[in-house]
C-alpha cells in the first residue's frame, strides 16, 4: 500500500511515518535521500544524527538513495519509508535525471511499490510563504507539487502532520 505523509517543518512527520513503517510485518528499509553535506556542516549532522537516533532499534535497515529510485533492489514484502521526496526531487532535478526527473521518481516509485508490501512517501509542505523565487526555485517547486499531487492520487492513504496531529486527506488510520 502506498502512503504519502507531507506537513510542515518539525510538524512530525517523520516519527508519524516511522510509526506507520512499524506497523507493517517483515523487513524494513529507511530509504534516505539526503544528499551527504560533510562534517563541515553542523546542521547537517544534527538532523541526520536526530534521525538515527528516532530510527534505532526499530529495525530499520538504511538504505542512501540520493538519486535513481528506481534502482533499490529489495526482497518482497518489506515495508518501506522513504525519507524524503523533497531530497530526491532536488537531487534529481539537479544533479541527476534533469528535466526528466520527474518521469524517474515515479517510475521509482512504482517500482518501489511493485517489490514492497507498504511504501511510505514522506515530502514536506513548503507551498504556503508566498514569496517570489528564482528560477530554478520555481522549477523545484513545479517539480514537488506535480510530485506531490501524482503520488497522492496514486496512494490509498494520504495524511498531513500539522503539529504532530495527523489529518487524513485520503484513506484512515486502518486502511
Amino acid at each position: 500500500m502506498l502512503t504519502l505523509v507531507t506537513g510542515g517543518a518539525a510538524s512530525g512527520k517523520s516519527e508519524y511515518a516511522e510509526g506507520l513503517t512499524l506497523l507493517s510485518p517483515g523487513r524494513r528499509y529507511y530509504l534516505a535521500t539526503m544528499r551527504p553535506c560533510g562534517p563541515a556542516d553542523p546542521e547537517f549532522a544534527a538532523r541526520v544524527a536526530r534521525h538515527r537516533a528516532l530510527r534505532a532499534g526499530k529495525g530499520f535497515q538504511t538504505i542512501e538513495c540520493p538519486t535513481e529510485l528506481r534502482n533499490v533492489a529489495l526482497p518482497g514484502g518489506s515495508a518501506v519509508l522513504l525519507e524524503c521526496l523533497s531530497n530526491l526531487a532536488a537531487n534529481e532535478l539537479f544533479g541527476g535525471a534533469g528535466e526528466d526527473a520527474e518521469r524517474e521518481i515515479l517510475a521509482g516509485i512504482d517500482a518501489l511499490c511493485h517489490r514492497a508490501r507498504d511504501v511510505i512517501v514522506v515530502s514536506n509542505e513548503i507551498f504556503s510563504d508566498g514569496v517570489a523565487y528564482d528560477s530554478g526555485t520555481e522549477r523545484y517547486l513545479d517539480l514537488l507539487g506535480r510530485l506531490n499531487r501524482e503520488i497522492a492520487r496514486r496512494a490509498r492513504r494520504v495524511v498531513e502532520v500539522v503539529c504532530g496531529i495527523p489529518i487524513y486527506h485520503k484513506g484512515g488510520p486502518h486502511e
